[in-house]
């Protein structure tokens, strides 16, 4: 057996480079494409999703497969190297352990973005150039904003488990953002949870229908109350 095929990588201390993830199928993709974030949630027990991190693109959908990077604060060299293997979708998220002294990306590498067809950025940490963000056209997700820039100098890991806004985010994880927040699905779960969506905007259509008409049953709530010992 040929020994190169049994000789791990042995990477410097502090960083580490792991291949992209496993493709979704499209159909899945494309279809949480129009889930909101809220529903999402809602299907997976409504205690998952990011905490303090701010939309700075508007209301533009986020969805797409995690490239995960973690960096030294204030730091963007794995960044570079992760948008290099990112391909079309792909979002970047991006642990920057909350620092906000040091933008981690700005307006060139939204540029970059553009031309690879990104699908966005979850950031634990700073972005800056708001202007350029503010056009819209690629999702940003952060937990401030400087004017100050980054360094480049590591060290940094890409695609390993990382953790944005209390969110712990697996490489390949189907990443959902929108004006509510952001939320991170279990690559290998999005199959199964897919329809649960579908069931439940159903049923919120229905339950904003009758609202709109004024018929709206009671029982919803009085069962509830009556179950927990209360006389209504």
């Amino acid at each position: 057996m040929n020994a190169e095929l049994n000789t791990a990588v042995v990477w410097p201390a502090g960083y580490q480079i792991n291949p992209r993830h496993e493709d979704l199928p499209r159909d899945i993709l494309e279809a949480f494409g129009k889930v909101p974030v809220a529903v999402a949630g809602d299907c997976m027990g409504r205690s998952i999703g990011t905490m303090g991190l701010n939309s700075y693109h508007g209301a533009k959908i986020m969805c797409g497969q995690a490239v995960t990077v973690r960096v030294r604060p204030g730091d963007n060299l794995m960044v570079h190297k992760a948008l290099m293997m990112a391909q079309a979708g792909d979002v970047i998220v991006i642990d920057g352990g909350g620092d906000l002294t040091q933008a981690i990306i700005g307006g060139l590498i939204r540029t970059t973005a553009l031309t690879k067809k990104l699908g966005g950025f979850v950031i634990d940490g700073a972005i800056r150039d708001l202007a350029e963000w503010a056009e819209g056209d690629v999702p940003v997700f952060a937990r401030g904003h400087t004017h100050r820039g980054p360094s480049k100098e590591g060290p940094g890991e890409i695609n390993v488990p990382v953790s944005v806004g209390g969110l712990v985010v697996q490489p390949g994880d189907l990443v959902l953002g929108d004006p509510d927040g952001v939320i991170a699905i279990p690559a290998e779960a999005a199959g199964t949870l897919l329809p649960k969506t579908l069931a439940h905007l159903d049923r919120e259509a229905k339950i904003r229908e009758s609202n709109m008409r004024g018929t709206s049953d009671p029982e919803r709530f009085d069962a509830i109350l009556r179950a927990k010992g209360l006389p209504v």
